[in-house]
């Protein structure tokens, strides 16, 4: 006996739905790596991704801060991750690139350039793919691990809450410094 119409309409409609909420629930982040671990965050926090260009150095700043970028007329201070997390610092390679994000830090909105050694992709994951921060066992500082992604292939990602990741010393330095340069006009075009 077939089934009535009504409730073929009705598991599809349900069906439907359940994949809508699906969708709304995942967040989609960038994947990069740094000294060959997986990091992501997520791609609201990103501007754009540019390939290593010529980073203007700037004197008296922190080793961290790497210099500055011409972006379209905007100076944007370059942060080296590696050195952010208390890792050495890397050669340049055709992979190196700078993601640039905005952080948010006590209500301060700051444009910034984080070098990183690569890009992979952007993923979509669902809260269920993601697990508490461990306390223990990573390279990074746990405050500025906001989870744990699970990739489908059943790797971990570490997912970074770059708003964490930068104190507020460090943003009013780096706000310091773009102010001094746009005032100098002694960035390189990028």
């Amino acid at each position: 006996m077939p089934k009535p119409m009504l409730n073929t309409i009705q598991q599809e409609d349900t069906d439907m739905n359940n994949e809508t909420e699906n969708i709304e629930d995942t967040i989609q982040y960038l994947t990069f790596t740094l000294d060959g671990e997986a990091y992501a965050t997520e791609i609201s926090k990103v501007r754009e991704v540019l390939e290593h260009t010529d980073i203007t150095r700037v004197p008296r700043t922190p080793e961290y801060m790497q210099g500055v970028i011409n972006l379209r007329g905007n100076v944007v201070p370059v942060i080296d991750l590696r050195m952010q997390f208390g890792l050495e610092s890397a050669e340049v390679t055709v992979d190196t690139c700078i993601i640039i994000i905005e952080v948010n830090i006590d209500g301060q909105s700051t444009v910034l350039g984080a070098l990183a050694d690569s890009v992979q992709e952007v993923i979509d994951l669902r809260p269920d793919q993601l697990e508490p921060a461990p306390t223990l066992g990573t390279r990074v500082n746990n405050k500025f691990i906001q989870a744990m992604g699970k990739n489908s292939d059943g790797s971990f990602i570490i997912m970074l809450n770059m708003d964490k990741v930068f104190s507020i010393e460090q943003i009013n330095d780096v706000q310091h410094v773009s102010s001094e340069q746009e005032g100098s006009g002694e960035t390189e075009a990028a």
